[in-house]
């Protein structure tokens, strides 16, 4: 399956681990949008909770991160965009339809080896 990886700042670490969370509808609680309430405008597209905080007049929006299952500390693989290059916080995007067809047939303890 394509796939996006950790970008050169938030790479994802190579190793064998075992899934050990499922979660269909998870949102991430580090990363998000920050969003102008009136204009619905969005105003910060990559906010990180630990660095970023809404204003006065805004909204933090966690990131969706649909069929997630965690693999190795906060990383997991889920449903994702793929822009053609390593693009994410470190987790590994996936297309819908391999998303899915994963969760649906791996369980907790499934072994994930990244290379």
């Amino acid at each position: 399956s394509p796939i996006s990886t950790g970008s050169s700042t938030h790479t994802t670490p190579a190793g064998s681990f075992k899934v050990t969370q499922k979660s269909p509808d998870h949102k991430s609680s580090l990363y998000g949008v920050i969003r102008d309430k009136a204009t619905g405008q969005i105003v910060n597209k990559d906010a990180d909770t630990r660095k970023h905080r809404a204003g006065p007049g805004q909204v933090f929006e966690n990131a969706p991160m649909p069929y997630f299952m965690r693999f190795n500390g906060a990383i997991g693989m889920h449903v994702g965009h793929l822009p053609g290059y390593a693009a994410s916080h470190g987790c590994v995007r996936l297309p819908k339809e391999m998303a899915v067809k994963f969760f649906e047939n791996a369980s907790i303890g499934t072994p994930v080896v990244v290379q």
